[in-house]
């Protein structure tokens, strides 16, 4: 009996790891998403530099985490030996991984907003600091409990902070670093003239559509796989984001007046905003949701743009941090019972853990690009802009023409 009890421990062992590994590789190909999404968007003299910051960053991030940022996050280190933190078939290095392609997430939708006149190295240097110390220690308070504060929002408000897979912990703290970041760049040249916005087409279309459909199946492995042992799984999580999906799909195409670029980032603003609510709301709340993300993207990309005058390359802001912001609302609305969800949210405590969400970024942001900024710069020469980063940068351009 007892070999039998070992031996399916070992089978639930193993299955949990295959799980949450296959989860942490979707979630790595999503940033194969970000990579084209941004290669499509910007001027084809910033294709390459588009490509290398996604990369980098991603390497970046994987050390500062791993050394850094999730013991800051969840107190554990991996300076023990290799059998050691190979018991129970490695799954809690494997859930490293999952978590870290998370928490990498957060210089890849930075990259995003500065593109075409920022330095490379101030911000990879940027990219470590934020996911080394800024993201894990919000992360920390709201997924693994830290410093109290869940159990001070349960116990004042009835429940503690709910995002199961990160609308605000990812996506509205990388949307507003994202901001705070762009703030510190400036407009890129030549952008406005006579206080008139002038059109930076997309140099490819197709490779904007392949970097918002890597990320939409990606996603499912980011908002299922968030459950990180099979026996959590739920089919309401897959459904919920599909629903969330299509809802910001059919309000970008509405609003966004057929245009392919808010098309195209409409699902991913659905899916930004259900990630919170997802395993708890019902499918047409979904819907709904992902809709309201939907025209919230592309009404406020316009507004950012034309009358704000902030140049947000990818919108990063509106589709991550005002999205994002949304979501984690949103859950506390529509998770509700009273609303078709299964309740046991607060949407006291959600709006009190959205704007925490947001105090830390903001503050964060402006503590790392600021320092960098005094010390290294943050952004090109004008001549360097002017040639592009690909040339200025990485000392080639990306297509070549015999």
């Amino acid at each position: 009996m007892e070999s039998v009890n070992s031996a399916v421990e070992t089978l639930v062992q193993s299955s949990n790891t295959l799980f949450i590994l296959m989860g942490a590789i979707m979630v790595f190909a999503m940033h194969a998403g970000f990579a084209f999404l941004e290669v499509g968007t910007v001027r084809h003299k910033n294709q390459v530099n588009a490509l290398v910051k996604i990369m980098t960053d991603f390497g970046f991030s994987a050390v500062a985490y791993f050394f850094v940022g999730y013991w800051v996050a969840y107190d554990v280190t991996f300076f023990q030996d290799a059998e050691t933190l190979a018991q129970g078939n490695g799954y809690e290095l494997v859930k490293f991984f999952f978590l870290m392609t998370f928490a990498a997430a957060i210089p890849a939708i930075v990259s995003g907003g500065i593109a075409e006149r920022a330095k490379f190295w101030p911000f990879l240097i940027g990219s470590a600091l934020l996911v080394g110390f800024v993201y894990p220690f919000f992360e920390g308070i709201i997924w693994n409990g830290n410093y109290g504060v869940q159990d001070w929002l349960a116990a004042s408000f009835g429940a503690p902070f709910h995002d199961f897979a990160g609308s605000v912990v990812v996506h509205g703290v990388g949307g507003w670093l994202g901001l705070v970041a762009v703030i510190f760049l400036g407009i890129r040249k030549g952008r406005y003239k006579g206080g008139r916005l002038v059109a930076f087409p997309p140099s490819n279309i197709p490779f904007l559509a392949l970097g918002a459909w890597i990320l939409c199946i990606g996603w499912f492995g980011f908002n299922v796989m968030s459950a990180q042992t099979l026996d959590g799984i739920s089919g309401l999580v897959a459904v919920n984001s599909l629903m969330a999906m299509v809802g910001g799909i059919i309000a970008s195409l509405l609003i966004g007046k057929n245009d392919p670029g808010f098309i195209h980032n409409g699902p991913l603003a659905g899916l930004v905003a259900i990630c919170a609510g997802s395993d708890i709301v019902h499918p047409i709340g979904a819907l709904m949701i992902g809709a309201i993300a939907g025209a919230l993207f592309v009404w406020m990309f316009t507004v950012v743009q034309n009358r704000w005058k902030i140049d947000d390359v990818l919108g990063v802001w509106p589709l991550h941090g005002l999205c994002g912001a949304w979501g984690g609302v949103a859950a506390g609305i529509f998770g509700s019972s009273a609303l078709g969800g299964l309740g046991g949210v607060s949407l006291t405590t959600q709006v009190i853990g959205t704007l925490m969400g947001i105090a830390v970024a903001v503050i964060g942001g402006a503590v790392v690009y600021g320092g960098i900024k005094a010390v290294m710069g943050l952004r090109l020469d004008e001549e360097e802009e002017f040639n592009g980063a690909d040339l200025s940068i990485h000392k080639i351009e990306s297509t070549f023409t015999d």
